[in-house]
């Protein structure tokens, strides 16, 4: 198989976007729309996206795995941004030039401070030894999950790093229609990025556990094909989305044969999400954690999947651990 694009930066979307003025539909404080045209990105066809491998676009957190104080350790996406004064004075270029090209940082005095475990994403630039925002006044990155950070509870609840497992949802090898749970080593995960689903992500529009039993849990990106994808066509992409039962989905994520990873989601078409049941919670899944490792804390989400060993449930979104 080949292997798939890590999710290092932003995406670009499958056709050409321009921005309309009116509230977005993605982000409540975002008063202005980024809709796709019917024109295909030259970036894409460039990729050449028509033979790409097409992958559902999972609605969750971005996370990665990569080496922290000599072992494989989870990271969660933590994007620097500019602080106040800045993010006005770019908001202000970019309303009058109807643009951001030409507008320059000072990027030791414009950003936010972030922690001293922070690193840059792949890729990201550097000038002078500072790395360089990309085109929406970001800085993409990188911190290590660690159990006593709060803040990234739920990213600490699918990782045991004593064990060195971590929660994976994924396809499961003996049926492709169905989906398996399994406490994966983080060694086979390395440099991988993954995305965080579950009960307190993105309104949880997978339905999975509930506020007394949160479930969350790992997907590795690109690992959910799309079996019958459309062709890369604006009217017939809208149809699969609203007329395709595969179409219940957030999004595509293309893996091109050159590593370039293009996307479209719902949002750029004017559809809405979630909308309905998804295709995605919607699938049969089995429980694979195995009950003999000593996972240190009896309350936690292995404990809890391990007593539901070779279980199976007919949708993922009807796994409960209380009989």
């Amino acid at each position: 198989m080949r292997r798939l694009g890590s999710v290092q930066q932003k995406i670009p979307c499958v056709f050409l976007t321009e921005v309309k003025e009116e509230q977005s539909r993605k982000r409540e404080c975002q008063q202005f729309q980024v809709v796709a045209t019917a024109n295909v990105n030259p970036v894409a066809l460039e990729a050449n996206v028509d033979c790409a491998l097409a992958t559902e676009k999972l609605d969750g957190t971005c996370c990665y795995v990569t080496v922290y104080k000599g072992q494989p350790y989870l990271w969660a996406r933590l994007d620097r941004k500019p602080n106040k004064q800045a993010e006005k004075r770019f908001k202000k270029y970019q309303h009058s030039h109807r643009s951001c090209k030409g507008f320059t940082w000072n990027v030791e005095e414009d950003f936010k401070t972030v922690p001293e475990t922070w690193i840059p994403a792949h890729r990201v630039k550097h000038h002078n030894g500072h790395p360089v925002p990309d085109e929406h006044g970001h800085i993409p990155g990188w911190v290590p999950v660690e159990k006593d950070n709060k803040q990234y509870c739920w990213h600490s609840s699918v990782v045991d790093y004593e064990v060195g497992v971590a929660l994976v949802l994924r396809p499961s090898a003996d049926d492709e229609d169905m989906l398996e749970i399994a406490a994966v080593p983080l060694s086979e995960l390395m440099e991988q990025t993954l995305e965080l689903i579950g009960t307190n992500v993105n309104g949880n529009p997978y339905v999975l556990g509930s506020k007394k039993q949160p479930v969350h849990c790992l997907v590795s990106h690109g690992s959910v094909k799309i079996r019958n994808p459309p062709p890369v066509d604006f009217q017939q992409l809208c149809s699969w989305f609203q007329e395709s039962p595969e179409g219940r989905v957030e999004g595509i994520v293309w893996h091109c044969n050159d590593g370039t990873l293009i996307k479209v989601h719902r949002h750029h078409l004017g559809l809405r999400w979630p909308d309905g049941e998804s295709c995605f919670g919607n699938k049969s899944v089995i429980i694979r954690v195995d009950g003999t490792a000593e996972y240190k804390n009896t309350k936690d989400l292995f404990t809890s999947f391990s007593t539901l060993n070779g279980h199976c449930f007919s949708r993922l979104q009807d796994i409960q651990f209380d009989p």
